[in-house]
C-alpha cells in the first residue's frame, strides 16, 4: 500500500493565504510536471487567484510541446510583485534551471514525490511512495474541499500515466494508484485520449534514432546492465524531437536477464544528459545522485559535463559497485 501522508495545513493556509502564484517545474519538463503545474494554476484560478505557470522547457516531448506556450520562462517584476511560489515535481530552485534567479526570495512551498528531494525545505509536501506529482495534487484539490474539472482531471491523469508507464509499473502494493485513476476519470478524464496522446504522433526520425540507440547497446555485468549511446552527431541530425526514451526503455526492459538500463547523450559537445531505468533491485536514484543527479528507485536521470568517452567509465563503475 502506498504509504498515506495527509497534505500539510501549513500547505493549505499557503495557498488560501496568497493572492498571486508562481508554479514551477523542473527544467525539461515531461508530462508529470506539466499536469500538475497547469492544473494547480487552474485551481487557484478557480479559487479567485493569479496562478502563472513558469518553464524553461525545452518541451521535448511530442505529448507536451501543445502545452508550451501555457508557461513563461522568465517572470517579471509585474508577475513576481506579491508573489508566492510553488514548486512541482522538485525540491530545489536549481532544478528549475535558468528559472532559478527568476523566483529567488520568494516565499515558498515545494510539492514532490522523488525520493532526492531536499527534506530541509520548510514547506515541503512530499510522499516518495506517491507514484506521481499529478497524485499529491489531486489530494491537495481535494483537501482544499474542490473536485477536479473535466479538463484539470485530464492533466492530472496524463501526469499519472507518464510517471507509472501507462501503469506498467505499478506493482502489487499499487491499489491506491488505481483508486486515484478511477477518481480521476469519473471526474472526466479519457485514459484513451491520453494514451493516444502519449504514444501517438512520432515522427520517422524517432524510429529511426530508437533504432540507432537500440543497435549501439552493449551488456554489462553479465548482462545486467545494458548501456547505449546517443551521439552528438545523431542527436543534430535526427533533433531532440526524434527521441522516444519511454518506449526505449521499454524495449530494452524486455531483455532476460537485465536489472538496469543507462542511456548516454551527448547533448553538447561539452556536455552530456544521463538517463537510468531499473527493474527491481538497483536503486538508480542512489546512483544518480552520487553524480549530482536524482530521481526515483527505478527511473533517474542527470546532466553531467564531459564527453561519452570520459563518463561512460564513471557510470560503469558506480554499478560495478552494485552488480
Amino acid at each position: 500500500m502506498i504509504q498515506e501522508i495527509a497534505v500539510p495545513p501549513s500547505l493549505l493556509e499557503f495557498i488560501r493565504g496568497g493572492s498571486k502564484f508562481l508554479l514551477a517545474g523542473h527544467k525539461e519538463p515531461d508530462g508529470d510536471c506539466v499536469g500538475s503545474q497547469l492544473a494547480l494554476a487552474s485551481v487557484l484560478q478557480r479559487m479567485g487567484k493569479t496562478a502563472v505557470p513558469c518553464s524553461v522547457g525545452p518541451f521535448k516531448r511530442t505529448e507536451i510541446k501543445s502545452y508550451a506556450p501555457l508557461f513563461i520562462p522568465q517572470p517579471g517584476d509585474a508577475e513576481r510583485n506579491g508573489a508566492r511560489l510553488i514548486i512541482l515535481d522538485c525540491s530545489c530552485r536549481e532544478r528549475t534551471g535558468d528559472l532559478a534567479p527568476f523566483v529567488e526570495g520568494l516565499p515558498t512551498a515545494v510539492i514532490d514525490h522523488h525520493a532526492t528531494s531536499d527534506r530541509s525545505v520548510p514547506l515541503l509536501y512530499l510522499n516518495p511512495e506517491a507514484p506521481s506529482t499529478t497524485f499529491l495534487v489531486l489530494d491537495l484539490i481535494e483537501a482544499l474541499g474542490l473536485s477536479p474539472t473535466a479538463e484539470e482531471a485530464e492533466l492530472l491523469f496524463f501526469g499519472l500515466a507518464t510517471d507509472t508507464g501507462f501503469f506498467r509499473h505499478v506493482d502489487q502494493e499499487g491499489a491506491e494508484t488505481f483508486r486515484c485513476a478511477s477518481r480521476l476519470i469519473s471526474a472526466g478524464a479519457s485514459p484513451k485520449k491520453v494514451f493516444q496522446a502519449i504514444n501517438g504522433g512520432k515522427s520517422l526520425d524517432s524510429r529511426i534514432l530508437m533504432g540507432k540507440v537500440l543497435s549501439a547497446a552493449r551488456s554489462f555485468f553479465g548482462g545486467k546492465l545494458l548501456l547505449s549511446t546517443e551521439s552528438l552527431e545523431d542527436t543534430k541530425r535526427f533533433g531532440l524531437e526524434g527521441r522516444d526514451s519511454d518506449n526505449l526503455y521499454q524495449l530494452l526492459q524486455s531483455v532476460a536477464g537485465m536489472e538496469a538500463i543507462v542511456i548516454i547523450r551527448q547533448e553538447s559537445p561539452e556536455n552530456c544528459t544521463v538517463g537510468f531505468r531499473s527493474r527491481d533491485a538497483v536503486d538508480v536514484g542512489a546512483i544518480a545522485a552520487g553524480f549530482g543527479g536524482g530521481g526515483h528507485k527505478n527511473a533517474a536521470g542527470l546532466s553531467i559535463a564531459g564527453t561519452i568517452a570520459e563518463i561512460e567509465p564513471k557510470i560503469l563503475e558506480a554499478f560495478r559497485n552494485v552488480l
